[in-house]
């Protein structure tokens, strides 16, 4: 329990001066007000960055006696590692505090603040914190100092909504606490529980709706900390290079996720990288559907679960790995396309940045996406193939058949990607799959792995592999088809329900064929402005069944009773038997009455006239709410 004491002096800490800084912060006028390119909407107290370094800085002085820092860097010489990376880590965090907390009062400009945090990076590669991910220590040091000023932007950026940065930075720490459990490292356990509990006392006024903001003092010390701790992870126990690599990236995937997809899109749509905006990964969150906290509590689980990869991933062998690392990897790659496709600028603003060269680029590669299918594909097939090996054998016997796998795995790529494009599975539009394509994914599959079968056996022979391995890999390959296409269907229906939301709330009246098409129209067309909320119908056996989630309320008769709970402005009408004249002025009086509209779905052909000449042609109209 005693090894977890600083964690909770931290989070006592910040819980308790948190306030006392947000009322010096109000009566001083140190307050963030509403701008355009910005997400809050009122004026918030700022400097809560204060309360965060003293949650750090006090726990730090009893942990780590004052002295030790001093003896640390006298003693330094090249060669020589500092006595933790507590020391490193505190002198660097009250330097970047300091520098934080003039930005928010005076506003640095940019160059001042890159110029400090290079400043801090060099004194930290200086004293021997590297990365340790090339052999050449040149190479080496100038990675790290990318990666130090890197991740401390990335956390200054990440905070543009509430509790996000807080949030993050907690769950980050946490795991690193986790992987840092049983390591010899005990500076970098210890650290990890302080910056944790500072961010958790620090989240209680900070999530949604937050009362006090951390400012620049705060995510530039949040950054710089989480920055430098994930070297501890080399330098305590000896890994492979892939885990080198792989656990500091997997334990800071939010905040490079972030800072990436802002600055790629940014790039290519003609804006500078380095301008404000509402277009980070949290804001294109709620513009698919999500509340506030639910983007907020959606990051947190991203980071929760790549941070819980980072732990398994410096546990295992490397050829483990890869099981959980590849598919994180793609869900995450797949993601940042589905968000880079959501228009997050205003009309005007995207009109004059779709005329760009680089925006112009942007739309072949969101739009055209063939070719980045393929590549999808080439690793799906080559995970999955992978996975089956490591399904079927373990220990020495996966290391007796991964010979055979490299081997045989051009093959089976080339065969597979072949088969795939004979099936035309290439042309088709995911966002609408359907049930048809299901199918054809399925046999596309079934062939692959019988011609990948047949070639295997005529260049290995019969005993040449597992016909276990190939019935695994079907079962894989197809699963991984199907999800990633239909991931697409069910992100454009996010976006399309999300639009519609604010729209007129609507009743559909008839549950049937036509009310499914005209529900589906009413998705699908923003254009209409119009909120379905549910259905009801004339059949009271489909009373509180769901069409495409939407609920069915009961019959005609309880039509006033559910139109006034929803308050509801209007019901459309979807069947088309005209012998319901009666049951339709019904309606139409029930409605009149409530002052709510009414209108009828149609789904007709009529002939194209053309002025001064015959009909030439009868094609179908679009579906229309008259």
């Amino acid at each position: 329990m005693t090894h977890f004491l600083p964690g909770l002096w931290a989070f006592l800490i910040t819980l308790i001066m948190t306030p006392i800084v947000r009322w010096v912060a109000i009566q001083r006028g140190w307050v963030a007000r509403p701008r355009e390119d910005r997400w809050h909407t009122q004026t918030t107290a700022l400097a809560g960055g204060i309360a965060i370094f003293l949650g750090i800085a006090v726990p730090f002085v009893f942990l780590v006696d004052c002295p030790l820092i001093w003896k640390s860097l006298t003693r330094f010489h090249p060669g020589y590692l500092p006595a933790s990376f507590s020391t490193v880590i505190f002198v660097g965090s009250v330097f970047l505090f300091v520098i934080g907390l003039v930005d928010d009062f005076r506003a640095l400009k940019p160059q001042t603040k890159l110029i400090c945090q290079i400043l801090v990076a060099g004194i930290a590669t200086f004293l021997g914190f590297r990365l340790g991910w090339f052999v050449s220590l040149t190479l080496d040091t100038l990675v790290t100092l990318v990666w130090i000023v890197g991740i401390t932007n990335a956390f200054n950026l990440l905070d543009n909504m509430d509790g996000l940065c807080a949030g993050v930075a907690m769950t980050v720490s946490l795991s690193m606490a986790i992987l840092y459990g049983n390591l010899v490292s005990a500076d970098a356990f210890w650290m990890s529980l302080i910056l944790a509990g500072a961010c958790a006392g620090f989240l209680v006024y900070n999530f949604n709706p937050a009362s006090i903001f951390m400012g620049d003092c705060g995510s530039l010390v949040i950054g710089f900390c989480l920055s430098v701790l994930p070297m501890a992870h080399h330098q305590g126990t000896p890994h492979t290079g892939f885990a080198i690599v792989a656990v500091p990236v997997l334990l800071l995937m939010v905040p490079i996720f972030d800072t990436s997809l802002v600055t790629i899109v940014r790039i290519l749509s003609g804006r500078k990288a380095s301008t404000g905006g509402r277009d980070h990964t949290s804001h294109r969150l709620v513009l698919m559907g999500f509340t506030e906290k639910g983007a907020v509590l959606f990051l947190y689980g991203m980071s929760a679960v790549s941070g819980m990869a980072a732990v398994f991933v410096s546990r295992t062998d490397s050829f483990t790995s890869p099981t959980v690392v590849i598919p994180l990897v793609l869900a995450i790659v797949m993601m940042g396309v589905y968000l880079s496709q959501l228009r997050v600028y205003p009309e005007k603003e995207f009109s004059a940045l779709r005329k760009t060269k680089f925006t112009r680029t942007l739309a072949n590669i969101t739009y055209k996406q063939q070719l980045m299918i393929i590549l999808l594909d080439l690793g799906l097939v080559a995970f999955s193939y992978y996975l089956a090996y490591r399904i079927r054998f373990s220990g020495s016997a996966f290391n007796h058949f991964f010979t055979i796998f490299l081997k045989s795995l051009p093959l089976v790529i080339s065969v597979k990607l072949l088969i795939f494009y004979g099936f035309g599975i290439y042309r088709r539009l995911w966002q609408y799959i359907s049930v048809r394509d299901t199918v054809l994914y399925v046999c596309s599959s079934t062939v692959a792995t019988i011609c990948v079968m047949a070639c295997v056996a005529m260049l290995y022979g019969v005993g040449g592999f597992s016909i276990h391995v190939l019935l695994i890999d079907w079962l894989t390959t197809t699963i991984l088809l199907m999800t990633t296409r239909g991931s697409f269907r069910f992100f454009n229906d996010m976006v399309n329900r999300s639009t519609v939301s604010q729209g007129d709330p609507v009743l559909i009246y008839g549950a049937g064929r036509g009310g499914e098409l005209l529900l589906r129209e009413i998705l699908h067309n923003s254009a209409l402005h119009l909120n379905p909320v549910g259905f009801i119908d004339d059949d009271p056996l489909k009373t509180g069944k769901k069409i495409q989630g939407f609920p069915v309320f009961g019959t005609m008769k309880a039509l006033p009773e559910f139109g006034e709970k929803h308050t509801i402005k209007g019901v459309l009408i979807s069947f088309q038997d005209p012998r319901d004249d009666a049951v339709l002025r019904k309606a139409y009086e029930t409605c009149r009455a409530a002052g709510w509209f009414v209108k009828k779905f149609t789904i007709r052909l009529e002939p194209v006239i053309l002025s001064d000449a015959e009909p030439k042609s009868a094609l179908p109209c679009l579906q229309k709410i008259r």
